[in-house]
């Protein structure tokens, strides 16, 4: 016999083959169980987690398939929906933070647990000038005389020192500079200053952390998330019930969102003032109550770790207001600033007065004057309403993403106005949408 032909016909020799038959088998199976799996399994038309929506699947054209945008649109369409997505996601960024990344989808591992948003230098800064110019041109009443420009920085700015040591935006504030930019271009518009407002404000929470820490002694390795409370700070309705740490009440930004805190709207509010010569309410004065532990924002989204812990969301309320807040759009009216529903979705954040409207209008009975004010805002305002209201007797709120008649139509419409404020963030101003319908 062959010596080939009886290695061929071993024991061993059939065994091995066997083990690669049932190889095969297997790993053939479960790719065709797992696609069957993604092309029965129900599919989801929004993501929650992401805030957006997902892909459907393309439609077909002999164009398309030309053109690649149909291939392009199925492997979107897949992307989007691949099972176990989520996890998957968060075993990446586990994975990546391993290896010692620092930055992650633009977002840097900051110290303190928070999660902070690369800056990216505007492209549309002339634009944004002109349209803002362009507002101002346009009034003809009063209030031409009192029109307000509040440029908010995020916490690339305000937390620059907590960026990790070799962060490319350490220790370089473009967004300041790109803001004193916008307002030196604007010399007619009177200037609030939020930046040097939330600079103090983050110098006096870093000392009021060393302090804290001093008389507790040194906190336990690993203890990622910590704040000393502000001198004077008041105790926080429901927040133990809730599980909210009062210490958290005194963050100027969430760890996981790029907008304030309310406590960090509070400090903008406090620059208004200082602006248009108004006496800020006390901050103890408010009643606050702390709503949810559980706020995961647009910077969870980005990151992708579901292990993250959530943040706080506090509310502040005066009880001598008598609100009544009205939703042209939908004809709703109601008495607060806050919808509370938003609390059980993933965008918490929305609650503050009420997500998205093209027009909101606020009234407040017992405010200290009989002045009005347009508010064109983004969603940094949104926080900021519940300290206005104060001093307002009537607020119009318009997000010029979705109004589109033209705010300084509506003010000459209205000659009782008498104040305007222009208040937007400066790391979402360059993409905001609602820039070109300004005027």
């Amino acid at each position: 016999m062959d010596h080939s032909e009886t290695l061929s016909t071993s024991p061993i020799t059939r065994l091995r083959r066997r083990a690669e038959v049932l190889t095969v088998s297997l790993i053939t199976a479960f790719i065709l169980c797992f696609s069957v799996w993604c092309l029965v399994a129900p599919k989801q038309t929004f993501s929650e987690n992401e805030n957006r929506a997902l892909a459907s699947w393309p439609v077909y054209s002999f164009t398309a398939l030309k053109d690649g945008s149909y291939m392009s649109g199925i492997q979107t369409y897949l992307s989007d929906h691949f099972p176990l997505r989520d996890p998957f996601m968060t075993l990446k960024t586990k994975y990546e933070m391993l290896t010692g990344r620092e930055e992650i989808n633009d977002i840097y591992l900051a110290k303190d647990g928070y999660y902070i948003e690369a800056y990216k230098t505007p492209k549309q800064q002339k634009k944004i000038i002109t349209q803002f110019q362009k507002l101002q041109d346009a009034i003809t009443t009063d209030a031409k005389q009192n029109v307000r420009v509040m440029l908010v920085p995020t916490a690339i700015s305000t937390y620059n020192a907590k960026l990790p040591n070799c962060a490319p935006d350490r220790g370089v504030l473009r967004q300041v500079d790109t803001m004193n930019e916008i307002y030196a271009a604007l010399p007619n518009m009177q200037k609030v200053d939020a930046w040097s407002a939330l600079q103090t404000a983050a110098a006096q929470e870093a000392d009021n952390a060393g302090n804290a820490q001093s008389m507790a002694g040194t906190e336990a390795a690993g203890n990622t998330r910590s704040s000393g409370n502000a001198d004077g700070a008041q105790p926080v309705a429901g927040a133990e019930a809730a599980g909210c740490d009062t210490a958290a009440a005194t963050n100027l930004y969430y760890h996981t969102d790029h907008h304030w805190t309310t406590h960090g709207a509070y400090v903008g509010y406090q620059a208004y003032c200082d602006a248009a010569g108004l006496s800020p309410i006390p901050e103890a004065d408010f009643q606050k109550t702390c709503v949810t532990t559980d706020f995961h924002g647009t910077i969870f989204s980005k990151l992708h770790d579901s292990t993250v812990p959530g943040d706080a969301i506090t509310l502040y309320e005066n009880p001598a207001n008598r609100l009544t807040v009205s939703y042209p759009d939908t004809g709703e009216v109601t008495d607060t600033l806050y919808n509370l529903d938003y609390l059980a979705q993933k965008d918490k954040y929305s609650m503050f007065l009420n997500n998205l409207h093209p027009l909101v209008e606020i009234t407040n009975e017992t405010a200290d004057s009989d002045r009005q004010l347009v508010l064109i805002k983004d969603s940094y305002a949104n926080s900021m309403v519940p300290f206005l209201v104060n001093h307002y007797q009537k607020i119009y709120v318009f997000d010029t993403r979705y109004y589109r008649f033209g705010p300084s139509s509506f003010i000459n419409e209205h000659p009782e106005v008498t104040d305007v404020l222009l208040l937007y963030n400066m790391n979402t101003i360059d993409t905001d949408l609602g820039v070109g319908g300004i005027f």
